[in-house]
């Protein structure tokens, strides 16, 4: 009950209840995108901070292959389960959200821990990073294979497209601008150090919780506003969008016990793992992937799973971890 407490998930239910109230408020979208943009900065800079405190160790190595891992497995086993509940552009679709990340539930659950006085690890920063990407490329493989299997005999599909390359997909996620942003910003915070930390600190501390509650805030709004979405679907996609996170959480957790993670390393792996991207993906798939149906993957990922995480997952998750994890 105390994490509900927390003035950033309170504004989160605030934007939730003015959703479904049907209120006219509203975050003006480029105040949302500023919003964005500047938490990403800051994550950035803290994660590179950290890691130019902590140095490239080889438990840093272990962490960062894990969540690659991770990034590999979880879109593998999503596409082959709702490969039997959805159409197959749309099976591969939601393996992909629940593949890759959310940035807001990691900053969340990285506000969440400093608070309460546990240590955060910059180099998680990096995981987060690198789990953004192989999800959309393992989804846009398999819609290749589909168009292809498709226009088998000479049929053309229905798009007339052939797919992306690795390599243009890889440029693609690692140049989107939130993304090279986040990737930057570490840079810079790796190499300035101490000194850099110490210049930016109101920026990247003091003003960060109380820009995090303003963007939260319109997360609940889109959350509250696109889970209507979702009706007339089979409702087998609820039961997936809830058990997905607690069951990728499930597997974070085996994971990185048995590679014996510190209990802060694995509370923030288990976010990464039970997170589902809402702003990466739909941004790929809308131009890779149209054959799918947003409603579904985007009503899944904001309209069920992001409250869930920021509500109740991440306590759970930081709680399990420490309990958990050795030493």
């Amino acid at each position: 009950m105390h994490a509900l407490l927390d003035p950033v998930i309170l504004f989160f239910m605030l934007g939730v209840a003015a959703g479904l109230l049907k209120s006219n408020l509203e975050v003006p979208p480029q105040i949302s995108r500023f919003l964005s943009l500047y938490l990403l900065m800051a994550l950035g800079l803290k994660g590179g901070f950290g890691l130019s405190n902590s140095g490239l160790t080889a438990d840093v190595g272990v962490a960062l292959a894990l969540s690659v891992l991770l990034a590999t497995v979880i879109p593998c086993i999503g596409y082959l389960l709702m490969r039997r509940l959805l159409a197959p552009f749309d099976a591969a679709a939601v393996a992909a959200t629940y593949g890759s990340v959310s940035a807001v539930t990691f900053i969340t659950a990285v506000q969440y821990m400093e608070n309460r006085g546990y240590a955060t690890s910059g180099h998680m920063t990096a995981a987060m990073a690198l789990m953004e990407s192989p999800a959309i490329i393992i989804a846009i493989a398999i819609a290749a294979a589909l168009r292809k299997t498709k226009s088998a005999g000479g049929v053309p599909s229905a798009t007339g497209r052939s797919g992306h390359s690795v390599r243009s997909l890889l440029h693609e996620s690692l140049t989107d601008g939130a993304q090279f942003l986040l990737l930057g910003s570490m840079a810079v915070g790796f190499m300035t150090g101490q000194e850099g930390k110490l210049a930016l600190e109101p920026f990247t501390d003091n003003l960060f919780k109380g820009m995090l509650a303003f963007f939260l805030l319109d997360m609940g709004l889109s959350a509250a506003r696109n889970l209507p979405q979702l009706q007339g679907q089979t409702p087998w996609i609820y039961a997936y969008a809830i058990a997905a996170p607690v069951v990728h959480a499930a597997i974070a957790l085996g994971l990185g016990y048995a590679s014996g993670l510190p209990a802060a390393d694995l509370a923030l792996l288990m976010v990464l793992a039970a997170s589902a991207s809402y702003i990466a993906v739909p941004a790929v798939l809308k131009h890779s992937m149209p054959e799918a149906n947003p409603a579904i993957y985007l009503g899944m990922s904001l309209g069920i799973t992001l409250p869930i995480n920021l509500i109740i997952g991440i306590p759970a998750y930081v709680q399990i971890a420490y309990a958990c994890a050795r030493g």
